[in-house]
């Protein structure tokens, strides 16, 4: 064996070499990533050969975005209409805003509509959900209310005792008649046999897989997953946030612990602008052809007079909605960036627009978990925070469980909740939607809900950030040299 080995290693290191150099080659005259990207991947793939080798074709950003694509030119046809109507009334001065706050942010709506194609409707209601227990039977409560259709969309659906009673709800729902349509990411979901979801699919439902994967165990697609936690029912409820559905969302999962996260509940015109996006995730796990302009029609009521809009964006295409939204609040803010987030890994422009908030004398306080579910994001975490830290944000560590709430509030007047975390990922390779919401009442709750937090956490302070030792400063160091990879 040795003797084999030693005999065709030569042959076994220059095939090795040539897929580096073809690899490479790839990166940089194909691929078109940005430049810090490239020369990560370049650094990667030749000083860790074999395994760099691994990791490409585990991680890369090898998208095609014309097989992903979302809107036909019908689709486009008929939302840039509309968009262009109500962008006319508001530049006319004819748009009666029922907010002083949506008016003032008014170049933020724009960005929204032109970059996102994204409605302002100001007919909402939102409420907060913040724990798990809650969150779950509020959920299930409107489901077994539903009269007529179940659209359903999640990253992770665990085949444990929570999951089993989801997906039994539904099937029992699919019986009654209504009409039920769930979406599972193909990583997420890959927990779920397909004796698990034939109930489902025997009562009436149907169960399809969002870029479904050959190797159930081990996927080369880690990247270009449906990172969206959607419900819609009835065309008039929607569900937007953090929450997957499984026993540790519960706090179930001693690891864990307690699982703060964040969930909106919506009525009014949004819940059409979330259906659209279920819609279009619909068309490409069935490939069929999906009228989105239909879900317009539908009847909405006015519910309340919050004003928001629904942003989404994902690997599709190089826009990254969601980052540029996140950039003008920020650098708009003239007093306070609250943030809440699992995972701080912000791209270049996010840290420097923060640095410069914190320059100015913005109140920037950013609250992270004190625990790891993804050591390299941790530890990459804690290397972005600390530059912040030096001038002078405050950062929390949420310490009663687990933080996985996505979450950013400035000014006291607009806020964002949704399910992209702030970090590179969220950005560029997953798919994210987001509500971006105009309201200084809806704002202070979630202030509210920041400070609640606090009496949860301790203060990372200059001094605890200098005491770390040279292990963990060698872990922050590596994992910010990778951070454009995870």
């Amino acid at each position: 064996m040795y003797a084999y080995l030693a005999e065709h290693l030569p042959l076994l290191a220059a095939l090795i070499i040539f897929a580096n150099i073809i690899i490479a080659g790839t990166v940089i005259f194909l691929e078109r990533k940005n430049p810090v990207t490239t020369l990560t991947w370049v650094m990667v793939v030749f000083f860790l050969p074999a395994i760099g080798i691994f990791l490409y074709f585990m991680l890369s950003n090898r998208v095609v975005r014309k097989r992903i694509s979302l809107l036909t030119k019908e689709d486009e046809a008929f939302i840039r209409g509309s968009l262009q109507e109500q962008m006319k009334e508001m530049e006319d001065g004819d748009y009666k805003f029922n907010s002083k706050r949506a008016h003032f942010w008014r170049d933020m709506i724009t960005l929204n509509q032109i970059l996102a194609k994204s409605y302002y409707t100001q007919n909402n209601d939102i409420q907060v959900i913040t724990d798990g227990q809650e969150m779950f039977d509020t959920l299930l409560e409107d489901i077994r209310n539903a009269k007529s259709t179940i659209n359903v969309i999640y990253f992770i659906i665990k085949p444990d005792e929570v999951g089993k009673r989801f997906l039994k709800v539904l099937t029992d729902k699919a019986r009654e008649g209504v009409e039920v349509t769930v979406i599972g990411d193909g990583l997420g979901c890959r927990g779920l046999s397909r004796k698990m979801l034939a109930p489902l699919r025997r009562a009436g439902g149907s169960f399809h897989w969002f870029l479904p994967i050959k190797l159930k165990y081990l996927s080369p697609r880690l990247n270009y997953r449906n990172h969206r936690k959607l419900v819609i029912i009835d065309d008039k409820i929607g569900y937007v946030g953090g929450f997957n559905i499984g026993r540790e969302y519960l706090g179930r999962k001693k690891k864990f612990g307690y699982w703060r996260d964040t969930q909106l509940k919506l009525t009014g015109s949004a819940v059409q602008d979330i259906n659209a996006r279920f819609m279009q995730d619909l068309r490409v796990a069935t490939k069929k052809d999906i009228h989105i302009k239909d879900v317009y029609f539908s009847e909405t009521i006015d519910q309340g007079g919050i004003g928001a809009q629904i942003v989404s964006s994902g690997p599709d295409t190089s826009k990254e909605e969601i980052k540029r939204g996140f950039n003008r609040m920020v650098s708009t803010a003239q007093e306070r960036i609250w943030i809440q987030t699992p995972y701080f890994v912000p791209s270049t422009s996010l840290q420097e627009n923060l640095k410069v908030a914190i320059l100015s004398g913005v109140d920037v306080r950013i609250m992270i978990p004190n625990k790891p579910d993804h050591m390299f994001v941790y530890w990459a975490t804690w290397a972005f925070v600390g530059e912040l830290i030096e001038l002078g944000a405050t950062v929390y560590i949420y310490d009663k469980g687990f933080m996985h709430a996505k979450t950013m509030v400035v000014d006291g007047e607009i806020s964002t909740v949704g399910t992209a975390n702030f970090d590179r990922r969220s950005f560029r390779l997953s798919f994210e939607t987001n509500v971006f919401i105009y309201s200084g009442k809806f704002t202070e709750k979630m202030e509210n809900i920041f400070l609640e937090d606090m009496s949860h956490s301790y203060i990372l302070t200059k001094e605890l950030y200098k005491e770390r030792g040279l292990i963990i400063k060698a872990k922050e160091s590596v994992c910010r040299l990778l951070s454009d990879l995870l």
